[in-house]
Order: structure tokens, then C-alpha cells, then sequence
């Protein structure tokens, strides 16, 4: 399966992070993987901003052997890697200034990355104030987009196109207060690349919403920790 195709082709997509940082044993990441299961998103995105090597091949090894859905890599530094996943965001954070972050973890990555065999897609990812600093906003030193700031997030996707990016990943963080705007959203899919949207997600609504905005694939992640059951909803929504 060509990932970055069928990201484009979605209009109401799914895609499940899991954090390898939030399970404490392997026990508790097996029954959350066999839930996950029974809903059956479109992608499973495997990525932290503080994740060991270790914790992190563990991670995607489990996810590999118990579900036959997608894995995508969404790294927080240059040893998040493993050849055992379909695709790896190659995320450049372009809504920062911090050099590591812009092209320095992709340079450190390159001598392994090329040794592997999976498809890499330059993604350009943007910070979005979601209400709270995030881990992406500590780790990374950047400060986010304002979310009333929508000409410059447009602009600075339209930049990450030019540059050759292939995705825009827009973020408002992880345990977001408040998701990305449905105004910023429309912005966004204006630049005409195919467009994520994470962070705060927390309600059928508000995926709903973000969708028809223009997103063709959302990112879920604290909901599932905080409310396993959410699964079902989810479930219901895709099937629709």
C-alpha cells in the first residue's frame, strides 16, 4: 500500500497515536492494540516527544504482530525508526525556528533511514496554539501558531509546499484544550495538500466538523487514553 495515496484519497479518516510513553508494561499496550482492533481506523501513528529507542521498537513490533492495520511513524527525534513500519512522516517543523527540528534529527536519522525499506513522506508540521503548552512545544523550544493567526499558519504551509513537502500535519498538541479552528482548517486546505489534523479532538462533532472542513485524516490520541469507549463512537462514525 502506497501511504501518502491513500492519505489523499481519504475524506473522513481516522487515525489512532499511540504513545509508547503512556503504557507502562506490555500487558497494558496489548489490550489497548486489541480494542483498536475491533474499530479498525485507517492508520495507527506510533510516536512520542520523549520516547526511548527501546520503548519505541517495542511498540511498533507489538502493533505489527497484533494488528493488521497501517503503522505510520510519527517521530519525536532521529531514532524514532523502525523497519518494521509501512511509512514515516519525515516531519520538518516548520512553524518553529529551532534548527533541530527544521532539518537537524533528519540529518542525524539519514545513515539509517536509508538502510530501511519504507516510504518516507516529507511532511510539513505545524504547532497550533491548542490552549496549554504541549510536549511538542517544550521538547521543540518553538512557540505555536496563534490560533487567530490563520493567514500566517496558510502561508506557512503554502512555504512547506514549496519546499517540496507532500503533507501538511497541523498539530494544536497533545492534551489540547482547544482543537484547531474549523476556520484554520478550511485555510489550510486551501494550500491543496492533503492535510492531518490533531490534537484536542474530543467529540464525533468536532471530528465531524474537522472533516468537513477540509481534513482528510484526524488524529486521536489522549481521548482513547482517558475514554477507551470512545472506540465505539468512532467505530459508528466511520462506518456511516
Amino acid at each position: 500500500m502506497n501511504i501518502f495515496d491513500a492519505i489523499k484519497s481519504l475524506s473522513k479518516g481516522i487515525a489512532v497515536l499511540i504513545d509508547p510513553d503512556k503504557f507502562k508494561s506490555k500487558d497494558a499496550l496489548e489490550g489497548f492494540l486489541k480494542k483498536i482492533k475491533l474499530a479498525q481506523p485507517n492508520f495507527i501513528f506510533i510516536g512520542g516527544s520523549s520516547v526511548a529507542r527501546s520503548d519505541f521498537d517495542e511498540c511498533v513490533e507489538m502493533v505489527k504482530k497484533t494488528l493488521s492495520i497501517p503503522i505510520v511513524l510519527f517521530p519525536g527525534a532521529s531514532h524514532h525508526l523502525s523497519n518494521s513500519a509501512d511509512a514515516l512522516l519525515f516531519l520538518s517543523l516548520i512553524s518553529g525556528r529551532n534548527p533541530d527540528f527544521l532539518i537537524g534529527h533528519h540529518v542525524e536519522a539519514i545513515d539509517e533511514l536509508e538502510q530501511m525499506d519504507i516510504e518516507t513522506i516529507p511532511t510539513s508540521y505545524l504547532l497550533i496554539d491548542g490552549g496549554k503548552m504541549s510536549s511538542v512545544q517544550y521538547v521543540s523550544r518553538t512557540q505555536p501558531i496563534p490560533q487567530e493567526e490563520i493567514s500566517i499558519a496558510r502561508k506557512t504551509a503554502q512555504a512547506g509546499k514549496h519546499l517540496g513537502h507532500k503533507l501538511i500535519y497541523a498539530d494544536a498538541g497533545s492534551g489540547a484544550i482547544t482543537p484547531i479552528s474549523n476556520s484554520m482548517i478550511k485555510a489550510l486546505s486551501t494550500v491543496q495538500s492533503p492535510l492531518i489534523i490533531g490534537g484536542g479532538l474530543r467529540t464525533i462533532k468536532s471530528i465531524h466538523d474537522a472533516h468537513m472542513s477540509g481534513a482528510n485524516l484526524v488524529v486521536i490520541g489522549n481521548k482513547l487514553e482517558e475514554d477507551i469507549d470512545f472506540l465505539l463512537d468512532l467505530k459508528n462514525y466511520m462506518e456511516v
